[in-house]
């Protein structure tokens, strides 16, 4: 058999590759992004590794020298910073050093006692060696290495004198920037898929348009994006970057929902007042499907000027899209074979027993897929042409996965700056396949973390698959309202404020969340009373923050904090610190490339005082053991002076936070990927 230079040395384990290389791993413009490989060889010569880094324009920047870390000899890092978006590639090339390996055996022979004569050979070499980079070098260098080499074969000079010019620190650093690499061995390439800075940082709010109609003689009536657009103002005070809106579309007729019925198994869902605005989520009726506007909120003309308004304001809309129909949607019509036909003739609507959804047919994607993918993604280009940029998609879970694949990667090629948020609260292994596949963003199991140990194994596994899945943490949705927010009181609303907006580079709140609703439609139950899926809701906000009796500041401080400090911007960062109390939870993110930090101490109690003691671990932050340093409270603005070991005291009515900026001596690497 030939030998082959390119499989010469070993590489393995090489991050971030998601599913073999299957699919691309993430990344956002601007973004510190791990490359790790363990690289190898037989004997003792000494290896290297460099990063080729490749642009989505074929563009290769020069190579990114890969350096050991951490206790693994063998284990090797680089950073790369995408500046643009679309498709990077990257591959790992491992190669002999033959400069480090003379470096090396030269140092330790002469403190083993050999002489010249033993080392005439060595020194040659040396030489040799650099004759080899200086025939590449500038004038200036050519010149000083051919000096090096001169004493190198010199044998008039003593022995240090010959070596003291090749190994000096100026020289070293030359030749480090400029190696001789041997028997280069190569990863294939493996693709990096780079988002917009919105993939990985934002804060959502979600509100229903149609609750911000006028209250007349007691009775609200239907909003339009008109009178919804003067919430726009409010909403981007409190310093959100996204207003998602639930599905906009013409609502059913046929077995449309009331008020609370839906939530009570057994509930009759057809004795409805002939007013009942139904459930957005049964979309389509005679007015139209996907692509139509319902007319109580005004015309597509209409829901364009509040896109432009939302834009001007600083943020954008993301709307929903929920692949389901109404019992009179046009495709029940059009095409029946679209969804399942029961024995005994009537198409299956949607259950979740008890539960049960007459007023919503699932569409069935084994039947047609081609006409339904070529529908779907009309629908798609038909509101991205009306300025939607994000999609938060309605249960994916329940869709093909092949499907996923294929819409969101044909969305891309054209439109690449397109985001979707997969609102999939199902089992782990289907969330972090939706994620590989193209999923921007993704729902998660936030909500259900509430104490300590469950919050600190959560936030590490989010990390750890930073490289392909980005959390958004929402702390509350029309669905669900969880008991830590029903009895927890208004300080539990700050802390899981600041829990997802300080873990979270992405969060978000739904409508109500800043005046404390709390009240669920039963007890045990997730779902609120008087749902606003299934009726209006018009809230007093201005007399709810007049009084004092809104969470609007609390907010509105909390994203300004995120916006001032690039490293709550992060997700690959978040590392949790030990406190002596288990109702206390201490964490820390930090920013590559900068000296910016934030530690957050927050309590997870919201009716009792709580104290402890913090355990930092001083040196995850660039800091020694026994370093002291300053933190200031961005939230009460005082400030103290910490080290290690640091005594905390938290009341929930008075504040149940500490969020501390400091200033790091040097930059933190972010943590290497998980191969």
């Amino acid at each position: 058999m030939t030998g082959r230079a390119d499989l010469r040395l070993g590489i393995t384990d090489v991050a971030p590759v998601v599913s073999c290389g299957s699919f691309s791993a993430r990344a956002v413009v601007g973004e510190h992004v791990p490359i790790t490989a363990t690289v190898f060889r037989e004997g003792h010569d000494a290896v290297a590794a460099d990063v080729v880094w490749t642009a989505p324009d074929g563009s290769r920047g020069p190579l990114n020298r890969m350096r050991r870390y951490g206790d693994q000899p063998d284990r090797w890092l680089t950073t790369v910073v995408p500046d643009t978006e679309g498709r990077w590639r990257f591959r790992v090339e491992a190669w002999s050093d033959p400069l480090a390996t003379w470096h090396h055996a030269v140092e330790v022979k002469i403190a083993a006692g050999q002489g010249p004569d033993e080392l005439a050979n060595d020194l040659e070499e040396g030489a040799r060696l650099l004759d080899r980079v200086a025939g590449d070098a500038d004038p200036a260098w050519r010149s000083r290495l051919g000096e090096a080499a001169a004493a190198l074969r010199d044998p008039s000079l003593e022995l240090h004198q010959r070596v003291a010019p090749a190994l000096a620190a100026a020289v070293q650093e030359y030749l480090d920037d400029h190696p001789v690499r041997e028997l280069v061995t190569a990863t294939p390439d493996h693709d990096v898929w780079v988002d917009r800075r919105r993939a990985l940082f934002g804060s959502w709010y979600e509100f229903f348009p149609r609750s911000e109609g006028p209250v007349v003689g007691g009775t609200p009536t239907h909003g339009t994006f008109r009178t919804a657009a003067d919430r726009l103002p409010a909403v981007a005070d409190m310093g959100f970057d996204v207003v998602y809106l639930p599905p906009i579309h013409p609502i059913g007729r046929v077995n449309r929902k009331g008020p609370n019925t839906p939530q009570f198994p057994g509930g009759n869902p057809y004795e409805i007042d002939p007013d009942d605005v139904g459930s957005p989520w049964a979309i389509g009726a005679e007015e139209g499907g996907h692509d139509a506007v319902h007319p109580q909120l005004g015309t597509m003309q209409d829901f364009q000027d509040f896109v432009w308004r939302a834009g001007e304001l600083g943020m954008e809309v993301a709307l929903d899209l929920a692949l389901q129909a109404a019992p009179d949607h046009p495709w029940v019509k059009e095409h029946p074979e679209w969804f399942t036909t029961k024995p005994d003739g009537s198409i299956a609507y949607a259950e979740n027993p008890p539960k049960k959804y007459q007023d919503i047919y699932p569409v069935n994607f084994d039947n047609d897929p081609e006409g339904i993918y070529a529908e779907v993604l009309r629908v798609v280009r038909h509101w991205m042409s009306a300025g939607v940029r994000i999609f938060r998609v309605d249960n994916p879970h329940t869709k093909p996965l092949n499907f996923w694949h294929w819409l969101i990667w044909e969305v891309k090629k054209t439109d690449p700056d397109v985001l979707f948020l997969a609102e999939a609260f199902t089992r782990p292994a289907m969330m972090h396949q939706l994620a590989r596949l193209g999923f921007t963003q993704s729902y998660t199991y936030f909500t259900w973390r509430t104490q300590r140990g469950e919050l600190e194994d959560y936030g590490r596994e989010l990390a750890d698959h930073a490289h392909y899945m980005r959390p958004n943490f929402f702390v509350n949705t029309p669905d669900i309202l969880h008991a830590s927010l029903q009895y927890g009181g208004p300080p539990m609303f700050k802390i899981r404020a600041v829990l997802a907006a300080m873990m979270g580079p992405t969060w978000g709140v739904y409508s109500g969340y800043e005046l404390f609703e709390h009240v669920a439609v039963r007890p045990g139950s997730e779902e609120y009373l008087d749902s606003e899926k299934y009726q209006l809701r018009p809230r007093d906000w201005a007399g709810a923050e007049a009084s004092g009796r809104s969470l609007a500041p609390y907010l509105r401080r909390l994203n300004e904090i995120r916006r001032a400090h690039p490293a709550l911007q992060q997700l690959r960062t978040l590392r949790f610190h030990h406190v002596d109390n288990p109702n206390l939870l201490c964490f820390t993110k930090t920013d590559p490339g900068s000296q910016d930090a934030v530690l957050v101490v927050v309590s997870l109690d919201s009716h009792n005082t709580q104290i402890g003691t913090t355990a930092l671990d001083l040196p995850a932050l660039g800091l020694d053991w026994h370093e002291r340093f300053s933190v200031t409270d961005e939230i009460s603005g005082a400030s103290y002076d910490w080290g290690q070991f640091n005594y905390v005291e938290l009341d929930p009515y008075r504040e149940p936070a500490h969020v501390f900026s400091l200033a790091l001596p040097r930059p933190v690497q972010p943590p290497a990927p998980v191969p």
